[in-house]
Formats: C-alpha cells, sequence, structure tokens
C-alpha cells in the first residue's frame, strides 16, 4: 500500500531533500519521499489526493493488463495531484492510459514531443522515453530511469521547478556555471536519461533546487523569493524569467 501519515511536527522545515532521498531504496522509500516533499514544498497529500481502486480496474479491465503494483500505489497516492505530475508534462489519468508497444504508456511531454511508458515485467519496472520524430521509423522507446518508482521521484522534482514562476529561473549554462554547481549538493539520484548521457542532473541547496540538463541549461527553483535571489547570484547574470 502507498506510505501515507499525518504530517510529523517539524518535518517540513527539516526536510532535508538530499538526505531524504538517500534513503530511497525501494517503491515504498519512494512514496514516503515523495510524502515529504509534497508538504515541504507544496502542500501534504491527503486521502482525496489519489485515484480509487474503481479508476484503476476500470483502466485495467479497458486495456486488458494488469497494471505494475508501483503504477497503482502512485496512482492511488498522489495521481490526481496535477501541481505534483502536471505543471508542464502531463500524467495520464486512467481513462487515458494505454498500451503501445507492449508498454504502458503514462506520460505526455507537453507538446507532445516524447511519452513515457513503462514495461510489465515486474512489480516496478524500468521506464523508457520515446520521442515523437518526423520519421516515425526512426523512434524507439529509450532507457529512462530504472523503476516507475523512481521515475516519479523524478517526476515530482521536474515539476516542482514549473509550479511557480515566481521562485523559478533558467538560463544557458556558461563556463563557469558547472564550477558553481560543485558548492551544492549533488542529489543521489543517476544521471538520465541512461542511454543518454550527458544528461540530467540534480543540486540542492538551502531551500533550492537545481537541473542541469545536458550540461546546456540550468533551471532553479527556491521555496521563496530570497532563496531564489540568492541561488541566481551564486550563478551571474543571463536569467531568463
Amino acid at each position: 500500500m502507498p506510505y501515507r501519515s499525518g504530517t510529523v511536527p517539524g518535518m517540513v522545515d527539516a526536510f532535508d531533500v538530499r538526505a531524504e532521498l538517500a534513503g530511497v531504496e525501494d517503491r515504498t522509500g519512494a512514496w514516503r519521499f515523495i510524502q515529504g516533499f509534497a508538504a515541504a514544498w507544496a502542500t501534504p497529500l491527503t486521502d482525496a489526493d489519489g485515484w480509487d481502486d474503481a479508476d484503476l480496474n476500470a483502466a485495467e479491465t479497458r486495456l486488458g493488463v494488469t497494471l505494475p503494483a508501483a503504477v497503482r500505489e502512485a496512482y492511488a497516492l498522489f495521481g490526481r495531484r496535477g501541481d505534483l505530475t502536471s505543471n508542464q508534462d502531463e500524467l495520464l489519468e486512467p481513462k487515458q492510459l494505454y498500451v503501445h508497444d507492449g508498454l504502458l504508456v503514462f506520460r505526455d511531454e507537453n507538446q507532445g514531443a516524447a511519452r513515457w511508458g513503462v514495461r510489465f515485467d515486474g512489480p516496478d519496472p524500468a521506464v523508457f522515453m520515446r520521442p515523437d520524430l518526423a520519421d516515425e521509423d526512426a523512434e524507439s522507446w529509450e532507457p529512462w530511469l530504472d523503476s516507475f518508482s523512481l521515475t516519479c521521484v523524478e517526476m515530482v522534482l521536474s515539476e516542482t521547478l514549473h509550479a511557480d514562476e515566481t521562485l523559478a529561473d533558467y538560463r544557458e549554462v556558461d563556463e563557469d556555471d558547472l564550477e558553481v554547481l560543485e558548492r551544492y549538493a549533488r542529489l543521489p539520484l543517476p544521471e538520465y536519461p541512461s542511454g543518454q548521457l550527458p544528461g540530467s542532473r540534480w543540486f540542492a541547496g538551502l531551500d533550492v533546487l537545481v537541473r542541469e540538463d545536458q550540461r546546456a541549461w540550468i533551471t532553479i527553483r527556491a521555496r521563496s523569493e530570497e532563496a531564489l535571489v540568492n541561488a541566481c547570484e551564486d550563478f551571474g547574470d543571463g536569467w531568463l524569467a
């Protein structure tokens, strides 16, 4: 069952993204991380934030498949929380799920440029991404992350970058940025997509998340205006938001 409990006193202020992420060893740990992260960076999860068994059972019946356990658990825990799943790209609703090339497609890129799918070969299977190319014959499912639950952690982190535009900024990487990044704590999330390195890496500072993509772009999301200003000053000028 998905992990859910009442908010622990002081948990929001004490939530250490790096330390909590380092403790994610399985899907139960992933759900615990997402619960704590939601309380610290958005609003706590409630029972109303997930899809019920009837919705998930209807999806299985329509598709003629059994959803992997991790997929059911994630949808039951936070599948209705658009602020955690669908600020830019979209987590599909149960009625929108579909099967393509033997994978369950559960997420679409916001401009239709890619989709994410998961295999049916275990309770927490690997996730793949398929780009939408002009030449459909050139498309293929490319490795993304090794488990659906870890992909959910990445999804929540990424969608949080776009949750509040007043607390986020982005720009191209310059030659000094990679050195500045070393002052931040590297989050223990594998660099991804795993088949296309260099990929995306995550870092954290005081009330700040930083994602660096392909050594080309940096996106910052903060919990306060002060934290955003301080982080942007660390990297210098050129911010676009």
